[in-house]
């Protein structure tokens, strides 16, 4: 068997953690087991599928590189096939027209919830032998539904939370058809899933419900059934389910917040999912182990901490040439001056370790790239009387000295034993003067970045 999984969202926004999670785990299963990996854009939700939304899926997928292997499939594409296989259900006595109206239904599920039932459809218009069916109302459209069986139990294995068994008596006679004809979600999904030959649907445990309702339908036509696991939902930091009144929740937040692709998708991994104490992998070294072992049941929870601590992993490890691309342009925003400035590569070697996304690296690195504007109260402080004759000498030993952070490093324990003084008491006043700040990464590194002619000019500007 050739292992075929999909990712299926629905175009009515971004693409947001959970589904990226889902897209994730379906993904690295194709993958393990060298299968394939299909997008489908399930687009039938006329009011609030956008061309904006699916854009914002496709765009989420490529930044974290989930590569798709067929596709994508867009259900409104494909309506002449849904409406065959609807066409060959009603021939079979597997669906039928059912006029009731929406009044109607609703009153009859009043009904039922005043006698303590659960409300369902209750087969007004169901075919059974001899039965006589109410006559056809002449100024209706009628809804198709399936033909759900009337005994027995729904059961699958699984891939996640064990046994499922559900009762038919639990399912009413689903819609499958709208009175326009536009068929409804659980039917395109079951036809799509048959058609495309998927053999494992990994998705939200908001799904259960539907499973059994695509299992009946799938069953009728005498499709083959793929396999199911539904992963529970992921929480936010405070216990509750994410929402984006109160998280980012939306992937392409996290990029625009500074996080690499390859932290995102190493820390989506976790949230449900484990190999032995590893906390660090590759994507490759995932797909190597996901062989649908050892996936929780679960909820996770959301913990921005930790993301920042894998992020800050990536940052270290990333090359810096890279982070430099990634970066320039959000510096270039906030004003960033790189002619005659130090090499933005050689700064982020100085200054990622200390910094979780690369919204904070490009803020740590503007200090190089921009001029400085100490306050004078701060520069007053620290610029002593007491202090000029050192800078002086200082600046003197910068015009000749070897410009690499040893040789500047020397000269300055040289001035400081000279005049007697401390580290800070020189070095916070440059720091002021070079960069406007007065916390900066070790002072000597700084100087050798900035370049001898910056240097000089700056130190003597006072």
């Amino acid at each position: 068997m050739t292992v075929r999984t999909r990712f299926a969202p629905s175009p009515t926004g971004y693409l947001h953690i959970g589904g990226a999670r889902t897209a994730l785990f379906s993904w690295a299963l194709a993958r393990h087991f060298g299968g394939t990996f299909v997008l489908r854009i399930e687009d039938t939700d006329l009011e609030r599928s956008t061309p904006e939304a699916v854009q914002a899926i496709l765009d989420g997928m490529n930044w974290l590189g989930l590569q798709h292997d067929e596709g994508p499939f867009y259900q409104m594409q494909r309506m002449d096939r849904y409406r065959e296989v609807l066409a060959q259900m009603l021939e079979k006595g597997q669906a039928y027209y059912c006029y009731s109206s929406p009044e109607e239904v609703e009153a009859m599920r009043e009904r039922q919830r005043a006698a303590g039932e659960k409300p369902r459809y209750d087969g007004t218009w169901r075919p059974e032998e001899g039965k006589v069916l109410p006559p056809v109302p002449a100024d209706r459209k009628p809804v198709i539904r399936f033909k759900n069986p009337l005994d027995g139990d729904v059961t699958w294995n699984d891939l996640v939370k064990g046994p499922i068994t559900i009762s038919n008596r639990e399912l009413d006679d689903l819609v499958i058809a709208r009175p326009d004809g536009t068929p409804t979600y659980n039917f395109c999904v079951a036809i799509d899933d048959w058609d495309m030959e998927i053999t494992h649907v990994l998705r939200g445990d908001d799904h259960v419900n539907n499973t059994p309702r695509q299992l009946n339908i799938l069953n009728a036509l005498g499709a083959k059934l793929p396999l199911y696991g539904h992963v529970p939902m992921i929480l936010g930091p405070d216990g509750q389910k994410l929402s984006k009144r109160r998280n980012a929740v939306s992937v392409m937040d996290y990029a625009d917040k500074g996080y690499l692709p390859e932290a995102m998708l190493n820390y989506l991994a976790r949230l449900g999912w484990s190999h032995g104490d590893d906390e660090i992998f590759s994507m490759e070294q995932m797909c190597s182990w996901f062989d649908m072992t050892h996936l929780s049941g679960s909820a996770s929870q959301f913990n921005p901490e930790k993301l920042d601590w894998v992020n800050n992993h990536y940052i270290k490890a990333a090359d810096n040439a890279r982070l430099a691309d990634l970066i320039r342009p959000r510096m270039l925003a906030a004003g960033a001056q790189f002619d005659g400035a130090p090499d933005l590569a050689q700064v982020i070697a100085l200054l990622k370790d200390r910094t979780n996304t690369l919204v904070e690296l490009a803020d740590a690195a503007m200090l190089f790239y921009r001029t400085p504007a100490a306050e004078a109260e701060l520069l007053n402080q620290h610029l002593t009387d007491a202090i000029k004759p050192a800078l002086a000498a200082y600046v003197e030993a910068l015009r000749t000295v070897e410009w690499d952070k040893a040789a500047i490093s020397a000269a300055m324990k040289a001035v400081l034993a000279a005049h007697s003084l401390k580290m800070p008491q020189l070095a916070m006043p440059m720091r002021l003067l070079l960069t406007g700040q007065l916390q900066t990464p070790s002072i000597d590194a700084v100087i050798a970045l900035f370049g001898r002619e910056c240097v000089l000019a700056r130190l003597t500007a006072y």
